[in-house]
């Protein structure tokens, strides 16, 4: 990273997270001197180390990210829930309604698991390589405000920089927006602490235990398997390239205030679930060799909170984004996506801000109603599903709680889910529609791009299998199909582009009958899985089999023009 820091930028960016390098590639890209300040040594090692990016996030997020070769560690197919009604007895429900069918699985994936200093270092070298300045080891201590207005930043060793537009991309716990005085500190209520496992585990042993899937544990609190329901996740597993993530969290407070003592809370509930759960005993923990046990804090609950959500996310001079926004996903505490779209909002602002030379907040107040009327953010900030939890223990209603889990993360999770990305996708699609084929290009390039790193040779990810001087018939067929395709959605264009408003009324009105069609079509989604995880097993292989020896080449992102 660049060491060499000016007393004057365009923009300042503090945090070198999954946003703040992001919005720091947006506003690099289009010219602005660009300062991204990271108080961590290393890149990323302030987050949360590993989650599960949903899909959302790749198609609809910034270009450089779904036109790249980001380093994911494994793509997921979907979710296995476990829920736990008596462990003793052996009493499990199980819940895997919510996947991609095969032969879709897993190339067009459900998302994608990613170390997170890992991906973060990767964005932070592609915004340096659009020219933005990058410096890590060093604090922001406080800003510089002019007449109510964000001048730029102090360091902690009492250096000042000066800068036209500074985004806060912090995290959570930052105080530089208390600071400015336009929100205040998240309380301990919505404040979650991940507990995280990290284990090496060989890749075949991963493959043929895990395959694709994340694994989701939830139960009865009496049980101690996890942490209380409502307040914090139930045991996740994830699998990586060569490792596996095995984690839980928990409010830092409970509702009423109440403190436990979370260290030795956590350590019952990894003793009582490694020592009950069966296929982790039996499967699992004898290869396995641990390797990391890490303890990181994000925000969990803080866009169900009024209050909280409705806090400011500008002032004159400043933009905030991601996690220091509380734009964190209630239903798979995942704020990468949000992040993302935050960060993207957050730098064309700044551009038209910069161009039109007026920083001011009333220029400014348009990111935040941006943010607001983001159906994606708006939707996955509010989602009350995990929060809901704590009404079935209370209950002790069996049904209830496979009610909630189902509704969450089971197939009645799409009733609210289908509205907000097809809403995104209508916006997206009327900008340009060939972006489909950008998609289709992006999912096989991430498979062929984590099979060649995660392979036995994985010495050149981007290494060919065989020699590419004469075409096979696969790749003609998937060169012609996505040049035809590309040729259609160009000569369509003016109706698709009609076509994405006049949809818009229709799919709000779906909010209120998506429920029902789900439920009413979930019976024969369960058969179709059934099915197809029998009889599409040979043009599964047949698809990954492609996507692992064909071209690189023909996977490769077609030039276009990025906003």
């Amino acid at each position: 990273m660049n060491d060499t820091i000016q007393s004057s930028y365009d923009v300042v960016v503090v945090g070198a997270g999954f946003g703040g390098t992001a919005a720091a590639h947006y506003t690099a890209r289009h010219g602005l001197s660009t300062l991204v300040i990271e108080r961590a040594e290393n890149i990323g090692e302030k987050i949360i180390s590993g989650l599960t990016i949903p899909i959302y996030g790749f198609l609809f997020g910034p270009g450089f990210i779904r036109d790249g070769a980001p380093p994911v560690e494994r793509p997921v197919d979907g979710i296995i829930n476990y829920i736990v009604i008596d462990i003793d007895r052996g009493d499990i429900a199980i819940d895997d309604t919510l996947r991609v069918p095969k032969p879709l699985a897993p190339i067009f994936a459900f998302g994608y698991n990613a170390y997170c200093a890992d991906f973060c270092q990767w964005q932070a070298d592609e915004a340096a390589r659009v020219g933005a300045t990058i410096i890590s080891g060093m604090v922001v201590s406080d800003l510089i405000i002019e007449d109510g207005v964000v001048r730029g930043v102090v360091l902690e060793d009492g250096r000042t920089i000066t800068a036209k537009i500074v985004i806060n991309a912090e995290g959570s716990q930052g105080l530089l927006s208390v600071k400015a005085g336009i929100r205040k500190k998240y309380p301990p209520r919505v404040i979650s602490l991940a507990d995280t496992y990290d284990y090496a585990m060989d890749k075949q042993d991963v493959d043929r235990i895990f395959g694709h899937s994340i694994r989701f544990l939830w139960g009865w609190d009496e049980q101690d398997l996890a942490p209380p329901l409502g307040y914090g996740n139930g045991l996740m597993v994830w699998p990586y390239g060569k490792s596996l993530h095995f984690m839980q969290d928990q409010c830092l407070a409970k509702d009423d205030g109440t403190v436990q003592n979370l260290k030795k809370r956590f350590e019952t509930y990894h003793e009582n679930v490694t020592g009950k759960l069966l296929w982790w005993k039996d499967d699992v923990e004898d290869k396995t060799e641990l390797r990391a046990h890490t303890w990181q804090c994000f925000e969990i609950f803080v866009g169900l909170d009024d209050e909280l959500r409705e806090m400011p996310l500008f002032t004159g001079g400043m933009l905030i984004i991601g996690d220091a926004a509380g734009l964190e996903s209630t239903e798979l505490c995942d704020g990468v996506p949000s992040a993302w779209f935050s960060a993207d909002i957050a730098g064309r602002v700044a551009t038209e801000a910069i161009e039109a030379g007026d920083v001011s907040g009333e220029f400014l107040s348009r990111y935040d109603r941006e943010i607001r009327n983001h159906p994606i953010i708006a939707w996955s900030i509010t989602a009350p599903h995990r929060y809901l939890l704590r009404h079935a223990q209370e209950s002790h209603d069996e049904k209830l709680l496979k009610k909630y889990v189902h509704n969450g993360w089971g197939f009645e999770a799409l009733a609210h889910t289908v509205v907000p990305l097809t809403l995104v996708f209508l916006r997206v699609l009327r900008q340009d529609p060939r972006i489909m084929t950008s998609w289709v290009r992006m999912y096989f390039r991430y498979y062929r791009h984590w099979h060649h790193t995660f392979s036995a040779d994985s010495s050149n990810p981007g290494k060919s299998l065989r020699d590419h001087e004469d075409q096979t018939i696969g790749e003609y067929i998937f060169s012609f199909l996505m040049w035809w395709t590309d040729l259609l959605l160009f000569v369509f264009w003016p109706f698709l582009w009609l076509m994405s408003y006049l949809l818009v009324p229709l799919v709000h009105l779906t909010k209120w009958t998506a429920g029902f069609f789900v439920w009413l079509y979930e019976p024969l989604w369960v058969r179709l899985l059934k099915w197809l995880d029998a009889k599409a097993v040979g043009l599964t292989d047949a698809l990954t089999r492609f996507a692992a020896n064909a071209n690189p080449d023909i996977f490769s992102a077609k030039k276009r023009r990025e906003p």
